[in-house]
């Protein structure tokens, strides 16, 4: 007897008509892509467009960030919105404009005299120097100075032609007075 009902329960389970799982299928897939999504293509292609967004709004930061701007209001919704050719076009100008903005700024960035007596007092001109007291990079800047100047990230990390700018633009707002020690 509990054979037949196994059995029984078995083949109606079985007998679910295939537009009704076809139906479920486009139900739980709200781009109703259900052939794509069963077979993981749409996953894919979803993941690499966020990818190349992500990617294009990372180097157009660094862009205006060189160029000492900010980046747009919306930007990355803009982004977003172009088709996966047109981002990859984006990706390969801004590379190329990446790469003439930082060969302008390591020839144009040096550091006055002054400035590189500062950086030689207060870190030995190492860049990447974190001494784990709060202060950061070439020019010993704490976060909140490094921040104030249009610095984003830590000033460790940045490159030594960008800690010069912004120490240029901190000596040029507060004078020698923020490095009370070395700036004498």
């Amino acid at each position: 007897m509990q054979t037949k009902t196994a059995l029984a329960v078995a083949g109606s389970v079985l007998a679910v008509p295939s537009t009704a799982l076809a139906a479920a299928s486009q139900d739980s897939n709200p781009t109703g892509h259900g052939a794509l999504r069963a077979s993981g293509r749409l996953t894919l292609d979803v993941d690499h467009k966020a990818g190349l967004v992500r990617r294009n709004v990372r180097m157009a930061r660094r862009a205006a960030r060189l160029s000492d701007h900010k980046l747009r209001k919306g930007y990355a919704r803009r982004v977003r919105d172009d088709s996966v050719s047109v981002i990859r076009l984006r990706n390969k100008r801004l590379q190329r404009r990446i790469a003439r903005l930082e060969s302008r700024v390591g020839a144009a960035s040096t550091a006055s005299p002054l400035l590189e007596a500062i950086a030689a007092c207060e870190s030995g001109g190492n860049p990447s120097t974190n001494t784990g007291n709060g202060f950061y990079g070439k020019y010993q800047f704490t976060m909140e100075t490094w921040q104030a100047v249009g610095g984003t990230g830590n000033p460790a990390a940045a490159s030594e032609a960008e800690q010069d700018r912004r120490a240029a633009r901190l000596y040029a707002q507060a004078g020698s007075s923020p490095w009370p020690v070395c700036g004498q």
